[in-house]
């Protein structure tokens, strides 16, 4: 086996487990937050359901992030690719440090593009590709934050006689099944991504074109969601407390609208058309809708603001890490 493809792969399984580690517990901030599950508790089952995601919910996403890019064929373009992987990793890390979730679904996709512009010029870019990012984009902004509202307000309409002890009880129920299927989504559609990463590698290593649909081996799934579910099981509890303490205080039914809002688009994108979807952008604006549903001063607007503005940095940031390192490893390899 080539150096190259070796660490190659190593530096794609570190993604993957950055993602679980930092990414994975914006799935969980709000069954937290609403004290439904303990922190504990709440990681255990998230790495139970990401397994779940990833092994149950085929390859659409899979196949966008592999044909985002072309860099060509054979081992120099795998330098590329290990560049943009190490860009991924110590974007994400030194996010988490400071407490600040960012999307490691942008990170990896601006971190292709940057390393494929590197390698093979602006012809590396897939506009049709691209486009499905920018729906992702704004699927996960506009509509999370919308959508989360108006259920939420819906919800509360619904359910505005109930006894308060009563309700927190049945939304209490709802938060851990809704929680779970959030956790799933985000094994479909992360998992996803770094698996059609993985399937770029080992083409890439045998001068192989990648197809229009790639096909994900049982044993890849297996691999990449073992990683990702060690990397949630460190948790993240820093990203926790920012996304579901810091920055908006949720009530129980708020928490489950939120949960059932971002699940179901995610869910729905990767199955109908693989467009990818970033778990913090999606999680965190329908945090933002069922949290100003209620009383907009509910949203801790500052933390907000922090939080969009690491989303905004993450491309262009990334892109250009991604650039420079697979420039650096060109000369250096």
């Amino acid at each position: 086996m080539q150096p190259v493809l070796i660490i190659a792969l190593l530096l794609v399984c570190a993604s993957i487990f950055v993602n679980g580690w930092t990414d994975a517990p914006n799935a969980i901030a709000t069954v937290v937050s609403t004290r439904v599950l303990s922190p504990r508790a709440a990681v255990i089952m998230a790495t139970c359901f990401n397994l779940v995601g990833i092994m149950c919910f085929g390859s659409a996403v899979a196949s966008t992030i592999a044909n985002l890019v072309d860099v060509g064929t054979g081992t120099s373009p795998l330098v590329a690719i290990c560049a943009a992987q190490l860009s991924i990793v110590i974007w994400s890390v030194s996010a988490w440090k400071f407490g600040i979730p960012t999307s490691e679904s942008h990170a990896l996709i601006a971190g292709l593009m940057g390393a494929g512009i590197a390698y093979n010029g602006l012809s590396a870019f897939k506009l049709v590709e691209f486009e499905k990012v920018l729906w992702g984009i704004g699927i996960s902004t506009v509509v999370g934050f919308a959508a989360s509202y108006l259920v939420t307000k819906l919800v509360g309409l619904l359910f505005r006689r109930a006894k308060r002890a009563k309700a927190n009880r049945f939304f209490s129920l709802g938060q851990v099944a809704s929680a779970a299927m959030m956790a799933t989504s985000h094994g479909a559609q992360d998992g996803q991504k770094f698996m059609g990463v993985f399937v770029l590698v080992l083409l890439l290593a045998k001068n192989e074109p990648v197809p229009q649909s790639v096909n994900i081996p049982f044993w890849i799934m297996l691999l990449c969601s073992l990683v990702m579910a060690i990397g949630t099981s460190i948790g993240g509890y820093r990203i926790i407390k920012t996304m579901g303490i810091d920055m908006v205080k949720l009530e129980k039914y708020q928490g489950f609208s939120a949960e059932v809002v971002a699940s179901l688009c995610m869910l729905i994108t990767t199955v109908k058309s693989g467009i990818p979807l970033s778990t913090t952008n999606t999680k965190g604006t329908a945090m933002m809708g069922a949290g100003a549903a209620r009383r907009f001063s509910d949203v801790n607007w500052g933390i907000a603001q922090e939080m969009v503005m690491a989303w905004v940095l993450t491309f262009p940031a990334c892109m250009l890490l991604g650039f420079l390192m697979t420039k650096l490893f060109i000369v250096l390899f």
